[in-house]
């Protein structure tokens, strides 16, 4: 039994679902890329990586009660990457039938005879490709939910954010959504793999108050599982007391006082090393990071690690982009860089070894402390809690990073009030050294976990 056969019988073990289904089956997607694969070698390519995937979903938006939007999406698409020696073409197309795959592949053929050599380009050594016999890791579950039944969920969540006062006037609205998808991947190196995986969502977004005093805020939640999200009942009950807390919001004067940054934006600065850290970066030299391997970053206290095969986790997956075998390792140790995010390709432009994130990062967890937000809050005394971000202003190559922002005003370990049209500017270098506490507060809902972070000091732009 040849890798291909094997890859079948495997992936016909998967859990079938009363869901909406898709129209291409897993064997249907392994025919198609090991098309393309014989294509390309006819054709004269010295290596080959192809991948066939499809996606399908359902949104349901509600607003003030009414429905907004009904949406549904199909959606399907083929890459292929060609190599002839040094020399790599890439072409993609949405259309399955053998005679686009053929084109497809003659595209990327063609593309890759009129580009430069690359001394770093070609697929990854074979040595380091994923197995096929991994376990599942449990990231699909399709969600039957019915239009109805979506425009009830979306109502519920809704109704639950005007409950909690009269002082929320207004609604952007509030969504359920249902996704799904499904790939196969493979390469002239003998690796094929690929997964089916899931996505649903709930959110909710209203206005408090009235006039020029009025205040939106948000919230939402994201699983694999339409069992392990939250309540409507309580993303829209936090949504608006989130709105409610907002009302009263000043302006303060500018100065440098410690700022916490509650956990989902806390994932924010979790991403912004993710993209410095990064090969694409790195090799460009457009990286505050270039060089920093071995080096202390961050404070002391903070630890993260990668862990890409937990069951149900957003970031899960046995192999990266280029078909590499994904490992746990540890990214930074006490506050020191141990590892880049590097894909075949970029590890070669530098030097190093691919750490299997062609693709991205997986499953980022920041190793938390004792306090939970709260505790963070008495713990600063006096400073700036910011529950929102603006604008997106970071700069990669010197660390630069400046913000508009809105948040709470703390005094003696308590918030005293909301604040407005406020910007937080500082370095990233140094703010992710001066960082003194890190919260147990994160939230399950994506691939970088990370509690609230509380930072020694920012320069903070007011009035």
């Amino acid at each position: 039994m040849n890798r291909l056969e094997l890859y079948l019988l495997l992936a016909a073990r998967q859990p079938m679902s009363s869901a909406p289904t898709f129209s291409f089956t897993s064997a249907q997607l392994v025919d198609i890329v090991a098309d393309i694969l014989k294509y390309a070698k006819k054709g004269g390519a010295s290596a080959c990586m192809a991948d066939a995937s499809e996606g399908i979903g359902q949104s349901v938006a509600v607003r003030k009660g009414a429905v907004d939007t009904i949406e549904y999406n199909r959606d399907k698409g083929i890459g292929v990457t060609v190599y002839l020696g040094q020399r790599c073409g890439h072409a993609s197309t949405s259309d399955f039938s053998r005679p686009a795959l053929k084109s497809a592949v003659d595209a990327a053929l063609s593309i890759a005879r009129f580009t430069a050599p690359d001394p770093c380009a070609g697929l990854a050594d074979r040595a380091l490709m994923a197995p096929l016999d991994c376990p599942d890791l449990d990231l699909f579950h399709p969600w039957d939910l019915s239009v109805e039944d979506a425009i009830a969920l979306a109502r519920q969540c809704e109704d639950a954010a005007f409950a909690v006062s009269p002082l929320i006037r207004n609604s952007e609205g509030a969504n359920v959504s249902a996704h799904q998808s499904h790939f196969i991947l493979a390469n002239s190196q003998g690796f094929i793999g690929g997964r089916a995986s899931s996505r649903h969502s709930l959110s909710c977004a209203v206005i408090a108050g009235e006039g020029e005093s009025m205040q939106r805020e948000y919230w939402h939640d994201s699983r694999r599982a339409p069992e392990d999200l939250a309540s409507a009942y309580d993303v829209g009950r936090i949504a608006g007391e989130r709105a409610l807390a907002r009302l009263g919001a000043k302006k303060i004067r500018t100065r440098e006082v410690p700022v916490i940054f509650e956990a989902p934006l806390a994932v924010g600065l979790l991403g912004n090393f993710v993209q410095a850290a990064s090969g694409g970066a790195l090799y460009r030299r457009s990286s505050f990071l270039l060089d920093s391997l071995g080096q202390q970053v961050f404070s002391p206290l903070i630890s993260i690690s990668e862990r890409p095969h937990l069951n149900k986790a957003f970031g899960s997956s046995w192999f990266d982009g280029d078909g590499v075998a994904t490992r746990d390792r540890e990214v930074v140790v006490d506050g020191v860089l141990q590892a880049y995010f590097l894909s075949a390709y970029s590890a070669r432009k530098l030097g190093l070894h691919t750490t299997a994130n062609a693709g991205g990062s997986h499953n980022l967890f920041v190793q938390p402390g004792d306090d939970d937000l709260a505790g963070l809050i008495r713990k600063m005394h006096r400073g700036l809690l910011v529950t929102e971000l603006l604008g997106q202003g970071v700069n990669y190559v010197t660390g630069d990073y400046s913000r508009g922002a809105a948040g709470f005003w703390i005094e003696k370990g308590k918030i005293k009030h909301a604040v407005e049209e406020i910007t937080i500017a500082g370095n990233l270098r140094d703010m992710f050294r001066d960082i003194v506490a890190v919260g147990n507060d994160a939230l399950p809902r994506g691939a970088k976990h990370c509690g609230s972070i509380l930072i020694e000091k920012m320069k903070v732009a007011g009035s």
